[in-house]
């Protein structure tokens, strides 16, 4: 909701520290985005400086789904990212309605733009929506890896992290299929966690997306731990299991769909094999990277109450 007139002028008197406390109450209360207060040439709130956050932990920190102007809820949960420390991710489908420069800077920048300096994100459908890519290449710039491929690794402590694009080739012969062969041998660590945009399972509107079955099966034959996802509006969490589908407590991946990050949310239909918990919330998943394993937490936004936590051992 836009915030103007009398009310906001009463924000604008408030201490910049007081700020964000006062936004995220009006986001619990209306259960919706937090818009901004212009207040003649103050900038927008979520522009300025954010709480001081330890991005050195071994954390992984994001979504996917983010930024639809003028009435995402990415602003909601850019507050959270405000409070969380280490690497954010992005599963996807960064901006909607046309990726230009301008979308990127206008609708992601005043909130999951905060963090630009921490991010590392992956591209969705609608970031190769008409006019293209290149405006996600040029605004995430060396973060985004390559331009043009979109597809890239780097370590945290002592995991190691991919990040793939689901919207170039992905089967066997294809470069990126032969690249993530080669990156997945010259990194053989215990723990190694990579995200794109399409789940290959999925209990929401979307459904599975076979096409990336190739790049999974790679991931499993690797012995990769967990794969992040987006493209379905919902929070999803599956039991370790194969490329086919089935329970593998003992080499499964375990995937989370976290299209949770702004966008308008999906309902479910029947719940796939394997689906643990489902939600139609906005939040981010926080991913600590321990040595020998991980933990997971789900923080939705302010005002609502689903919540989801757990740990796993790597393979």
């Amino acid at each position: 909701m836009a915030i103007d007139g009398p009310f906001a002028r009463r924000i604008c008197r408030v201490r910049a520290s007081a700020r964000l406390r006062s936004l995220a109450r009006l986001a619990a209360a209306a259960a919706v985005v937090v818009s901004s207060a212009r207040c003649g040439a103050t900038p927008d709130p979520g522009t300025g400086p954010t709480p001081p956050v330890n991005s050195n932990e071994p954390v992984l920190v994001g979504a996917g789904d983010i930024a639809m102007c003028p009435l995402g809820a990415q602003s909601a949960t850019a507050l959270l990212l405000d409070q969380i420390g280490g690497t954010v991710f992005t599963t996807g489908d960064n901006v909607y309605e046309g990726p230009t420069l301008a979308k990127y800077t206008e609708c992601y920048g005043p909130a999951w733009g905060r963090h630009l300096g921490r991010t590392r994100p992956s591209p969705g459908n609608h970031d190769y929506d008409p006019p293209g890519p290149a405006a996600y290449f040029t605004y995430f710039g060396v973060a985004a890896g390559d331009a043009g491929l979109g597809y890239y690794s780097y370590d945290i402590a002592t995991w190691h992290v991919i990040s793939l694009n689901s919207m170039v080739g992905m089967r066997p012969g294809s470069d990126q299929h032969a690249w993530l062969q080669s990156d997945l041998a010259a990194n053989p660590v215990r723990c190694t966690v990579a995200y794109f945009h399409h789940p290959l399972f999925s209990s929401a509107q979307h459904g599975p997306t076979a096409a990336v079955r190739d790049l999974w099966r790679l991931l499993y034959d690797n012995g990769v731990d967990v794969v992040l996802n987006g493209h379905d509006h919902v929070y999803e969490r599956f039991a370790p299991q194969d490329p086919n589908g089935k329970a593998d407590a003992a080499r499964g991946i375990r995937q989370f769909t976290v299209g949770t990050g702004g966008a308008t949310l999906y309902g479910f239909g029947i719940p796939a094999p394997n689906s643990e918990t489902r939600a139609s919330v906005h939040g981010v998943l926080k991913l600590y990277l321990q040595a020998s394993g991980y933990a997971w937490e789900f923080i939705p936004v302010a005002g609502q109450s689903y919540r989801d936590g757990g740990a796993g051992p790597c393979h």
